[in-house]
């Protein structure tokens, strides 16, 4: 029976996650339950600014505002020199023209990356289609299995052991901007107990559950392996909610030092407003101190306020966490259209919101 081709101990045991956590009151909610409370205040928010579709200019550069329809590389082109240098390197091919094996690994060479590394669709969401593409062949059968005509981002990949979603916002009128939430991605994993093997664990955690049978993800594991006690096998490349990821509130790491790094990210990014910028990093020390940490991808107004989905938020606060962004999103909308930027209107946003959607199912799974 092959190995999880994902799985892997985490090289910190300060951001492993303990070995059962119970689910959040918002993952316990149906979506659409969710969705009835956040698309009632959507509604008054749109008649009080006097637009559905005003969130779309939050970012004025970026198709929709991002938010939906946009692609990775909206961001990354968007980018000066300061953010350059901290996001993650990264090319681009379209998936169905015939590229030669060697024309493919000098695209690779000339950008500066070597395998592993981590292949995903250019318009995406919730990591479908992210996959770690060990070699030549793996990287091959991707791109034999994406959407032909459509684009393909191809990423070094990012072996440190924590993630994070830094939510960030500047109002148009206001030269710097802040950190209005930041949430602790823990990838779905099970801990060993020196006695379970692997069939087990998984069986024992609701989240790890999250993994099986699904066909937009794929995780094949050795059932059979007893890991050691206390050793956290992880089992996938992205730590989304999807595959039995876990959100925890990272507040009490936002400090001036990171506020002012981030700040200076954004603001190399020409219109960039209201956004998650999802990082990389080697220790919550350092992340603090504004610095060693490596961004992945950006998300512009469509992105969620994650944090909320801890399981420690009582359901209340969530709710609340979550209002205040849209609340925030339609004022720094509002302030850019009064600088002379006009939403898009309804239709082209819900033809966007089609196209997405039915890109995500074309997809080769996730790992």
């Amino acid at each position: 029976m092959p190995k999880c081709h994902a799985a892997e101990t985490f090289v910190n045991a300060s951001l492993a996650p303990a070995a059962v956590v119970p689910r959040s009151a918002l993952e316990r909610m149906p979506k659409w339950l969710i969705c009835v409370p956040l698309t009632l205040q959507w509604l008054w928010l749109a008649l009080r600014h006097g637009s559905s579709t005003l969130p779309s200019v939050a970012n004025p550069a970026i198709t929709a505002g991002g938010l939906v329809g946009e692609g990775k590389l909206e961001y990354f082109r968007a980018m000066g020199p300061v953010a350059q240098a901290a996001t993650a390197v990264h090319c681009a091919i379209d998936a169905g023209l015939a590229t030669p094996t060697m024309t493919l690994q000098q695209t690779l060479t000339n950008a500066g990356l070597a395998f592993p590394l981590i292949a995903k669709p250019d318009l995406g969401m919730c990591g479908h289609g992210v996959r770690l593409v060990a070699d030549a062949q793996a990287l091959d059968a991707y791109v034999s299995a994406f959407p032909a005509g459509h684009t393909i981002v191809l990423q070094e990949y990012l072996p440190h052991s924590g993630e994070a979603g830094i939510f960030y916002a500047r109002h148009p009128d206001q030269p710097q901007g802040e950190i209005i939430g930041l949430a602790l991605r823990h990838f779905p994993s099970v801990t060993g107990d020196g006695v379970s093997s692997m069939a087990q664990l998984v069986a024992a955690d609701p989240r790890a559950q999250r993994l099986l049978g699904r066909p937009d993800h794929e995780c094949v594991y050795d059932g059979r392996v007893v890991p050691p006690l206390g050793q956290v096998v992880r089992l996938a490349t992205i730590g989304s909610t999807r595959v039995g990821g876990l959100y925890r509130d990272g507040g009490r790491w936002i400090t001036p030092a990171l506020t002012a790094a981030i700040d200076a990210i954004a603001r190399d990014m020409p219109d960039f407003h209201f956004g998650r910028f999802d990082v990389r990093f080697a220790s919550l020390a350092e992340l603090g101190q504004g610095r060693a940490f490596k961004i992945m991808e950006v998300n512009g107004a469509g992105s969620e306020a994650i944090q909320a989905w801890d399981p420690d938020t009582p359901l209340r606060t969530a709710f609340r966490t979550i209002f205040a962004k849209q609340a925030l999103l339609f004022a720094v909308s509002a302030a850019n259209r009064r600088r002379g930027h006009r939403p898009i209107g309804l239709l082209r946003l819900a033809q966007l919101h089609g196209m997405q959607l039915q890109l995500l199912k074309r997809y080769p799974p996730s790992n």
